[in-house]
């Protein structure tokens, strides 16, 4: 091996990048010079002109109640502990006997959508909501549908929603992951549902705190007390060239690879990381705006708080998780106000913020939840789980304000009009980033691979 060490016997970073797997640090390095020198130039790695540049994910863990929630059934009210005219979907631990929402229903803003009085302050922004009344999916269990929502596979070990958009965009600050998740959940597949599969290990999330709570709001191993910054530059060098000689003998090994990206990744964080993560820097007025002085929204408040600062730090997929489960299969009047009242003033207070900074246009929102609830009664007052007719919501990012689009049947029960598909989901948020799903492809065990598998249709009708 050729010596390229300087006089003190430091191996230089330069050289280090240049002799080391063939020169990959190297071109790497380059890759990264001329990715920047195109974002300057306007030019980026999109199919098409995007609507959005960045997604918050507000995942409703559990499965909210549509019926309860954005699908206002006044006939669902009338026939109250009548049969349900026509059969029941299969696996479905529920009597077939109709229970109407036990919340009133109001019209909100100028485009006169329904929402329940368990959402009262996000109602105050209707005419920014895009209401998917028509989602279906596939999976009756939580492991099922949550891996199908963030994955697209309801079995299979796929990569997530987010790691496909880093993978086809890349990151927007290179300082910085371009998929983050915030307090995510631990069961119902847990690590899998923001990680990266047989994508680079470089695109999966990099997590914030732990399942239902962001805790000191601190990325793990991003800093380092006991050496100084040229320090750990040289221990880091040493690290990475130990790493890449071994890579090179082994040939491609994907954790290495990522071990080693993850390395650069964290060392570049300790500039910028601390200061983005800062709540600290916020004022009384905003914390307010999220609900951070109260008790009972002061969690979910911060983590929607903390989302608004890595969108706003260039950040391109967020994910929020609720700490409280929305699965009433009993007590549903005590469960859902519980998690409604948690949620409700956060989520409007960074939609109201994501506005104010004019951020909203190319931010897309996303709320919901695996799957909805079936509008007959589980026990004596709760909802089982429902994946063929359910509701989610879009704002921002391109989408139209206002707007209810799709239909479920006079109960709530199946999606029967303009139904979006969890696929159709998928195609239309990549399709907002300017990312053409049936395009945004890797090769994986001797075929091409993509977030919609065969599947998916860009709901156009929902753009503005």
């Amino acid at each position: 091996m050729t010596n390229h060490s300087d006089q003190c016997g430091c191996v230089s970073r330069r050289s280090l990048l240049k002799s080391t797997t063939c020169g990959f640090g190297s071109l790497a390095f380059l890759d990264l010079l001329s990715r920047q020198s195109l974002a300057d130039a306007g030019v980026t790695n999109t199919h098409h002109a995007p609507r959005a540049k960045r997604v918050i994910f507000l995942f409703m863990h559990g499965g909210p109640s549509q019926v309860d929630t954005f699908d206002y059934k006044p006939q669902l009210q009338k026939d109250d502990g009548k049969s349900l005219p026509f059969e029941a979907a299969r696996n479905i631990d529920a009597v077939p006997n109709l229970m109407k929402s036990p919340w009133k229903f109001d019209r909100h803003g100028e485009s006169g959508l329904w929402v329940s009085e368990l959402f009262p302050e996000v109602a105050k922004h209707a005419d920014k909501l895009c209401v998917l009344r028509s989602m279906h999916s596939k999976g009756q269990s939580h492991g099922q549908a949550v891996s199908m929502l963030h994955t697209g596979s309801d079995s299979m070990i796929r990569p997530s929603v987010g790691s496909w958009v880093s993978y086809g965009l890349g990151s927007e600050n290179e300082n910085l992951p371009a998929f983050m998740a915030i307090s995510p959940p631990t069961a119902h597949g847990g690590p899998r549902n923001y990680g990266s599969a047989f994508l680079p290990a470089r695109h999966q999330a990099t997590t914030l705190g732990r399942a239902g709570s962001l805790g000191s709001g601190r990325i793990e191993n991003t800093t380092n007390t006991e050496l100084t910054p040229e320090q750990q530059r040289r221990q880091l060098d040493l690290i990475q060239q130990l790493n890449s000689n071994h890579l090179s003998s082994v040939g491609r090994g994907p954790d290495l690879e990522g071990a080693i990206e993850a390395f650069e990744l964290a060392y570049r964080m300790q500039t910028i990381a601390p200061g983005v993560l800062d709540l600290n820097q916020e004022s009384e007025t905003t914390n307010q705006l999220y609900g951070i002085d109260d008790k009972v929204t002061q969690n979910f408040g911060r983590q929607c708080l903390m989302a608004r600062r890595l969108a706003e730090s260039g950040v391109r997929y967020i994910q929020i998780s609720t700490g409280n489960v929305w699965d009433q299969h009993s007590n549903l009047v005590s469960g859902h106000e519980k998690n409604s009242l948690a949620v409700d003033k956060p989520i409007a207070g960074l939609l109201q913020d994501l506005h104010q900074r004019g951020m909203l246009e190319e931010t897309l929102v996303v709320w919901g939840g695996e799957f909805g609830r079936t509008p007959i009664v589980q026990g004596k007052n709760g909802r089982d789980h429902n994946p063929q007719g359910f509701t989610m919501w879009m704002a921002g990012g391109g989408v139209r304000g206002g707007l209810a689009y799709g239909e479920t049947d006079d109960y709530g029960y199946y999606a029967v009009r303009d139904r979006v598909h969890m696929h159709d989901l998928h195609a239309t948020i990549l399709h907002l980033m300017g990312i053409d799903h049936e395009r945004l492809t890797y090769r994986y065990a001797g075929r091409d691979f993509r977030l919609t598998d065969v599947y998916g249709k860009v709901v156009h009708d929902v753009f503005a």
